[in-house]
């Protein structure tokens, strides 16, 4: 790697254009408003527009006018776009399309929902050969790849992509995240949540960054654990967590957050790391109040990426991921709208006093 590399991170993933109805519903909208967003990109975004970081997107867009508006929306964000491949469109997306991602936030009894379009998708279609990792990672430099089970889950080709880019990342120095961002929908008709831990597996020993556990079973709360505040969840975890690190040594840090949903408005909130050997907790958010909970899992990991690489602090990392996550569900869209200083401030402890 560079001595001066023009990267801090690179997120490696599908982009796609996210129409919001606001408050209305998807089904009976006569508006939409349009955001840019995917598990990967998101990471990239938050630690450019929140953190300073110099970050760029690997992405492929079909070549045409909605193409061109997810670009224009990732440049607004300050993510370097310079490395998206572009497919000459066909004129009917019989071969390829740009995805698009009908999300509704959803209010109290009924959850948010989203109608994912995302078939014959450029991202989808990308393989090993599309990019020069050695010169990505050799030449130009970068301290930090991000990519997650979102995107290898599209196709055969972009697992085999993943692995070759996390392969050659870890290569070339660059720490490596991967979050695990299991979705039964990209699995169902390519063996499910099996064959997805199978490439999981294949994918760990390239990773230092883990975000979340290879586990089967999802953790069950009992009425007795109703009111104590993810104690369950950090008992279940630590072990799971140390498990992981046992059978991946190479894994340096492992996070999960941590979320109880009350409403679709008010869930409880925060995050567990474990970093080489031990464990540290962020602070808790109970009962918080959300405006729009899609991409706070991302923003969380944007906030860690940013609290190891700028301050070399486990115990920041978390708390800034946890922070970051929560003021990104204060807002609408997929991406973060916060600051370095309300992010430090709320990590602290801060309230919502009205600040003049």
């Amino acid at each position: 790697m560079p001595d001066q590399p023009r990267y801090d991170l690179l997120s490696l993933g599908e982009v796609l254009l996210r129409l919001d109805p606001g408050e209305g519903r998807v089904r009976t909208s006569r508006q939409f408003t349009a955001w840019e967003g995917g598990g990967e990109y998101n990471v990239a975004r938050g630690a450019r527009r929140c953190f300073g970081l110099r970050t760029g997107v690997l992405t492929a867009f079909a070549d045409n006018e909605i193409g061109r508006l997810l670009e224009d929306l990732i440049l607004q964000g300050g993510v370097d776009a310079s490395h998206v491949k572009w497919v000459p469109y066909d004129g009917m997306g019989k071969r390829v399309r740009n995805p698009i991602n009908f999300t509704e936030r959803g209010f109290g009894v009924r959850g948010a929902k989203g109608s994912v379009d995302r078939g014959h998708s450029a991202a989808s279609q990308l393989g090993p050969d599309d990019f020069d990792f050695d010169h990505l990672f050799g030449k130009l430099g970068c301290r930090w790849l991000h990519t997650g089970g979102i995107f290898a889950g599209l196709s055969d080709s972009t697992a085999e992509l993943v692995i070759a880019a996390c392969a050659a990342a870890k290569r070339h120095g660059a720490t490596v995240s991967y979050d695990l961002n299991y979705r039964a929908s990209l699995w169902q008709e390519r063996g499910g949540f099996a064959a997805a831990q199978a490439l999981n597996r294949r994918l760990a020993p390239h990773v230092d960054v883990m975000i979340g556990v290879l586990c089967d079973e999802p953790l069950t709360i009992g009425p007795a654990e109703a009111n104590d505040l993810f104690g369950a969840e950090d008992r279940a975890l630590r072990p799971a967590m140390e498990a992981l690190a046992a059978e991946f040594p190479n894994l340096r840090t492992i996070a999960a957050t941590l979320r109880r949903v009350h409403t679709a408005a008010v869930n409880d909130w925060g995050a567990l790391c474990w970093h080489e050997g031990q464990f540290y907790r962020s602070r808790n958010y109970p009962r918080f109040d959300i405006l729009d909970r899609i991409g706070a899992g991302d923003s969380f990991v944007a906030g860690l990426a940013a609290g190891l690489l700028l301050e070399g602090d486990p115990q920041k990392a978390v708390d800034y991921g946890a922070a970051h996550g929560a003021l990104a569900m204060t807002t609408p869209g997929d991406t973060s709208m916060a600051t370095l200083d309300e992010v430090r401030k709320l990590a602290a402890g801060g309230d919502a006093r009205v600040q003049r």
